[in-house]
């Protein structure tokens, strides 16, 4: 897929820390009816309820278009207080991506095909170019778990996992008893969030919700919903993420 990137120039951003380069790149939506609200906060033409000057490095619309607002070596403001494998300041070291959806407030509706396509497709040219690893392609949720829940478990992750971008877990025959292990074990279950890359200091099912935001969208759509409530498949796509993560860190 050829890219086609449309330029415009927000002042909603700042230099990296020297040397810095970005690791990690942040999937977002906009909760917006459309492009024209998070176009207006990153150009500063409109102002948003709680005051805060936002921005992100691209936009993608519902029909594929792309819209660069920072370029990339600067730090975008995309992330907010956030936090993963124990770095708190998100905003210097990733790349943000936002896709227009309606989200809870205006109907969150499935991500369009040729969203995804666009995304996937620009998506590949950064990690190729950042060497951002796989486990480094995060959502807005898992930076902040229980103060954002974008893009949410429509997201189709195993989609992109499929195309080479972010990862999805494969268990193999190991993963079933180190899965069990966990079950047995809050404490143990809880570290090994903490050591994919979750915030140490919120609580186990807040935790485990965002992991299966991410990782085990079915949790939120079975009735009655188990969000939040680690079970056999959660501690089992954990453990395969650990050691997918493990094999793939030098």
């Amino acid at each position: 897929m050829t890219l086609s990137i449309v330029r415009k120039n927000s002042t909603h951003h700042e230099p990296r820390k020297t040397g810095v380069q970005p690791t990690f790149l942040i999937i977002h939506f906009t909760e917006s009816r459309d492009a024209a609200d998070p176009d207006g906060y990153f150009m500063a033409t409109r102002q948003r309820s709680d005051g805060a000057r936002v921005s992100a490095h691209y936009l993608i619309d519902i029909d594929g278009a792309i819209t660069q607002y920072v370029d990339e070596q600067n730090r975008a403001w995309h992330a907010g207080l956030s936090e993963w494998g124990g770095v708190s300041d998100i905003n210097t070291h990733s790349i943000g991506i936002e896709l227009v959806n309606g989200g809870p407030t205006y109907g969150y509706t499935d991500f369009a095909d040729a969203q995804i396509d666009a995304l996937i497709a620009l998506s590949k040219d950064i990690l190729t170019r950042h060497n951002i690893p796989a486990h480094h392609v995060l959502a807005h949720s898992d930076i902040a778990p229980g103060r954002k829940i974008d893009p949410d478990y429509k997201f189709p992750w195993r989609t992109l996992a499929a195309a080479g971008v972010g990862s999805w877990p494969q268990p193999v025959q190991a993963d079933f008893n180190e899965a069990a292990m966990l079950l047995r074990d809050e404490a143990k279950l809880k570290q090994a969030l903490v050591t994919y890359g979750y915030n140490p200091g919120l609580d186990l099912p807040v935790l485990v919700k965002e992991f299966q935001r991410h990782f085990q969208p079915e949790a939120f759509t079975a009735q009655p919903s188990y969000a939040g409530r680690a079970n056999d498949e959660t501690a089992l796509r954990l453990s395969a993420l650990l050691r997918q993560k493990l094999a793939m860190t030098p």
